[in-house]
């Protein structure tokens, strides 16, 4: 009897165990995917239609063998995005709240004045795009649709929900894809474009070393930085259960694993991207001949008559969903900057009439950057040089980020170390040789 009893205490035991190991399965599953947030979205955002419109000019111009980049850039772009992920959460300050209080205001307007203007550059040229994409689908007035795609994304911003807004970058993400599919509708002669990703080839040229800075500069940009780090100091002052890691380090090990998984995904998901439309354009447009690409739009196009018209639309489409997605992170990282810099009130999460300043540069951001599209500039042929700008500008940035994750006084006993730090410093250091050959191949070249 008592046998009989133990037999069906065991049962029982067992039978209530099991839900609570299928709930704790199903917690860890849901764990994982909630660990993809800022570092998905910005690498996703990294590969918006101003960064499509130069790698596109990059496979068109120099065919295969330029994918090397995207390998070499992997670690590097991962690095230096794991670090401004972890200054924003161990010291609860985005980038530019962290110069300001460390080497006062000269340092954070210098800062703030580059991502004003390249973001600024980079939305009028991205809604162009975005523009002439749809044209391409659709018809109609490219100028309307200019407007209709600024102001969705500054009216979103501003009132949409904080978690239903970040839920929805994450989804556009997906838009990504696009280009998978383009490169699979494609004939790419494999042989070859492995070869270019995996043997470097370097012209010491200027028009090489200039793409190769539009490259980089597109890849590694400094409100990539101000983006992640801002968004991880939001996600923890929204949290009440979580705080600055610098005042409460006992789950450091666990935060820090987090940001190196969701940015590690985010930089590969961004570079296999790039690496898709780098190998389609140089596998259509290059093999033949056509190598005056100028923007996204024109890639698109230049795609119907070669690769047919299911390649265009996809390219098109592609387009217009990540501009949805990178346009808020560079309007959102000028306002993160500006803000922190003058100590005022920020964060997506706040409402607008608890952030009124910050809310106010975000859609001067926004709409600067729809005005831009009714002026003679062309912001798409501005595009590539701002590409080239954010490249040079980049390494002092880059430098000031690197000091600061060494100080104690800003980030307690959790300053960067290992291989982590030199990784950093070899992203800079890539950087800033990238700049001193382009500024030397072009001083000779002026000179001869």
């Amino acid at each position: 009897m008592r046998l009989s009893q133990n037999v069906w205490r065991t049962i029982r035991m067992d039978a209530a165990i099991e839900p609570k190991v299928q709930r704790r399965k199903t917690f860890r599953v849901r764990n994982f995917l909630s660990t993809l947030g800022p570092g998905l979205i910005t690498g996703a955002s990294d590969d918006d239609p101003s960064g499509i419109g130069t790698y596109s000019q990059a496979g068109a111009q120099l065919g295969f063998g330029i994918g090397w980049t995207m390998l070499l850039s992997y670690p590097l772009m991962a690095a230096i995005q794991e670090i401004s992920g972890r200054i924003g959460r161990v010291t609860g300050h985005g980038i530019a709240g962290n110069v300001c209080r460390n080497f006062g205001a000269a340092w954070v307007w210098s800062l703030v004045g580059l991502l004003f203007v390249a973001n600024t550059i980079n939305i009028a040229a991205d809604l162009g795009a975005m523009a002439d994409a749809l044209k391409l689908l659709i018809g109609g007035p490219g100028i309307a649709y200019v407007v209709l795609f600024g102001t969705l994304s500054v009216l979103a911003q501003i009132f949409f929900n904080y978690d239903r807004y970040v839920s929805v970058l994450k989804w556009l993400t997906l838009s990504l894809f696009a280009y998978v599919i383009a490169l699979a509708v494609v004939k790419v002669p494999w042989e070859e474009a492995l070869k270019g990703v995996l043997i470097p080839r370097v012209s010491w040229d200027a028009a090489f070393l200039t793409t190769l800075v539009a490259i980089l500069g597109t890849t590694i940009s400094p409100y990539l930085f101000v983006w992640q780090s801002s968004q991880e100091a939001e996600e923890q002052r929204i949290d009440a259960d979580k705080k600055p890691l610098k005042k409460d380090s006992s789950d450091a090990p666990e935060e820090f694993r987090r940001i190196r998984l969701d940015t590690m995904i985010g930089m590969a998901f961004s570079n296999l991207i790039a690496l898709s439309i780098i190998v389609t354009t140089a596998a259509t447009l290059h093999a033949q001949g056509k190598t005056d690409i100028e923007s996204s739009a024109q890639a698109a196009e230049a795609l119907k008559p070669i690769a047919g018209p299911f390649a265009e639309l996809i390219f098109a489409l592609g387009i217009v969903g990540t501009g949805l997605l990178a346009i808020p992170v560079l309007a959102g990282s000028t306002a993160y900057a500006i803000g922190e810099g003058r100590r005022w009130k920020v964060g997506l999460s706040r409402k607008p009439k608890e952030a009124i300043a910050f809310y106010s540069v975000l859609a001067l951001s926004g709409f600067c950057g729809i005005g831009l599209n009714f002026t003679p500039i062309d912001p798409i042929k501005a595009l590539y040089w701002s590409a080239v700008v954010n490249g040079v500008l980049a390494a002092p940035v880059m430098v000031l980020l690197m000091v600061l994750v060494r100080r104690p006084k800003v980030m307690g006993k959790l300053v960067v170390t290992g291989p982590l730090y030199w990784l950093g410093w070899a992203a800079t250091a890539a950087m800033a040789l990238c700049i001193v050959g382009m500024v030397a191949t072009m001083f000779m070249g002026s000179s001869s």
